[in-house]
Order: structure tokens, then sequence, then C-alpha cells
């Protein structure tokens, strides 16, 4: 089984996301990160390798880039920056610090789903398949 990391304040979009992962073909457990304190935590912990990050910008202690800027993203998993945050520099930092990709949250019920089953898809199977070839 896959392991992603949702980094992710809101309890709304935190079971909505879990409900795109639930109904994926990509089959994952989520361990979520209310905080970039917390977040940063789990990526230096030796026991939890995440296949997968999805990152909202705006979480307490750390904001998402500030955990790009930490982690540095180009040396892990896919990052997928999953914000509400429709701001160009952000955008461009977060590409620039190793992001994989940015994706404005969608305000419809199903356009998020889609979102999110989306970015699994793109991100998770190729590297998946990658593994399984290695």
């Amino acid at each position: 089984m896959l392991h992603v990391l949702l980094v992710e304040d809101n309890s709304a979009d935190v079971l909505l996301v879990r409900e795109a992962i639930r109904t994926s073909p990509v089959k994952a457990d989520v361990l979520i990160a209310y905080d970039g304190e917390q977040a940063l935590r789990f990526l230096t912990d030796f026991n939890f390798k995440p296949d997968f990050i999805l990152l909202d910008l705006n979480v307490p202690k750390f904001d998402g880039i500030q955990i790009l800027e930490r982690y540095r993203a180009n040396q892990g998993p896919p990052v997928v920056v999953f914000t509400s945050s429709v701001n160009p520099y952000e955008r461009k930092r977060a590409l620039e610090l190793g992001a994989s990709e940015y994706i404005v949250k969608p305000t419809s019920l199903d356009a998020f789903l889609q979102a999110v089953r989306g970015a699994l898809e793109r991100w998770i199977k190729p590297a998946a398949n990658a593994a399984e070839g290695a």
C-alpha cells in the first residue's frame, strides 16, 4: 500500500481528500499533518517515507513555502501543492522549490474530488510503476 502525507488544517478539506483517495483507483493510506511543524516532523522521521505529499500552503506554524524550503521537495517523493492561493509569486516559488505541481483548490465538490484523484494518478502511478520495474 502507498503512503500519502496530507498537510492540511481544514477539517472539511481533509474529509474530502480522504474521500477522493478512498474512491480512487490508487490505494493508499493517508497520514494527516495539521500544521507545518507536524509535517516537518513526519518528513524528517526515518520511519515514515511517504510516496506522495499533498501540501496546502496556508497551514499554521510553518506555511507550505517554508515546508518546501526546509524539506527540499526535489529530493523526495512528488509534492503537489493543493491550495486556495492564486498568488502567482507563491505558485512560482513552490515550483522553484521542487513542487511537482501546483493546483488551486476547485470550489465545486466534484471538481475538488477529481483534482485530487487526477494528481494521485499523475504522480503516484508513474512512481509505483518505476519502483515495480526496478
